[in-house]
């Protein structure tokens, strides 16, 4: 099995977006040294606990400061942008780190009406575009013949788009698009094996790809005991329930955590969170990813961890490492 990381660089309550890009960096690199496969980043917009804005430039930031782990977007939000100088950015990324970098899109509007207006500079684009911006794409990447615009500079392997997902439809975009495909667990794990399955059997090879290629995001909270994961993953719970609402988006501290009396509705609607994630002994999260290999089908897993203390997230990065890889 393989192991991949989605991190947000989500804001701890009481630091700064400055140290939140700092911790995602030294998670890159010591996800480096356990082995992982890729380390992506993500795009969000309008929002005070996730300082990831533009992965563009965080990915150069995080290549540069990494030797070998693939790093790419998860994900870049395709509808609001051109896929003319989304190719360009990351032929200039695959030029800059030869064969390191992956090209995570998605179909996301990227937060509230205004938001995206604000992203399209008040042009209102239509979400249904979406499968022909990636076919445009995927065009630029590879300098598709009869172009009258080309997409420069000119590489040899272009980066590999990856539709990220958590719906049949985008199984279904990239089944017809022959791209790679992202399911989003820690999203929405109701309908995964619906969505990958239709992906593994609808695939069409492309100029990307020419065998299906998959990998599922999950958060997973990972201790020595089950009694310390549970506590450690409090604060992610508390933070989701803040996500839902539309509210700060800086994840708690474990004491603010501990304190916090949740409701009857709060208490249910973490118990269905929990269904997103794995939180326990690294025997435990190594038994249920591996069931959910056999399940969905695929063997790489991107571990997502938002927890209020940075040394218990790297700390589960590694215990999850030490299980799988051992």
């Amino acid at each position: 099995m393989k192991l991949s990381v989605l991190d947000q660089s989500v804001i701890s309550r009481g630091e700064d977006a400055g140290t939140a890009f700092r911790n995602t960096v030294r998670l890159a690199r010591r996800a480096e040294e356990l082995g992982y496969t890729r380390f992506w980043v993500a795009e969000h917009h309008n929002t005070n606990g996730l300082a990831g804005s533009s992965p563009q430039v965080l990915m150069a930031h995080i290549a540069s400061m990494t030797d070998s782990i693939r790093v790419g977007s998860g994900g870049v939000l395709l509808p609001q942008y051109s896929p003319y100088k989304i190719a360009e950015d990351f032929k200039v990324l695959e030029t800059l780190f030869p064969n390191r970098i992956d090209l995570g899109i998605g179909r996301s509007p990227g937060g509230s009406y205004e938001t995206r207006l604000a992203l399209t500079d008040g042009l209102k684009k239509s979400m249904n575009e979406f499968p022909k911006q990636v076919e445009a794409l995927q065009e630029y990447l590879h300098l598709s013949t009869g172009q009258s615009v080309k997409a420069y500079p000119d590489v040899t392997a272009p980066p590999l788009p990856w539709i990220l997902g958590i719906t049949h439809r985008g199984a279904r975009v990239a089944a017809e698009k022959g791209t790679a495909f992202t399911f989003g667990h820690f999203i929405n794990p109701v309908n995964g094996k619906r969505a990958l399955d239709y992906y593994h059997s609808h695939f069409r090879p492309s100029h990307s790809l020419s065998t299906p290629k998959s990998n599922v995001c999950i958060f997973v909270v990972c201790a020595p005991t089950q009694e310390e994961a549970e506590e450690i993953a409090m604060t992610q719970d508390l933070w989701l329930l803040a996500v839902e609402k539309g509210r700060d988006t800086e994840i708690p501290a474990t004491e603010e955590a501990k304190a916090r009396a949740l409701s009857d509705f709060e208490k249910e609607k973490v118990k269905i969170n929990r269904k997103r994630s794995i939180v326990g002994t690294p025997q435990k999260v190594k038994e249920e990813l591996e069931m959910l290999s056999e399940v969905y089908q695929t063997d790489e897993f991107m571990v997502i961890t938002n927890v209020a203390k940075f040394e218990d997230k790297l700390r589960s990065y590694e215990l999850v490492a030490e299980a799988v890889f051992s």
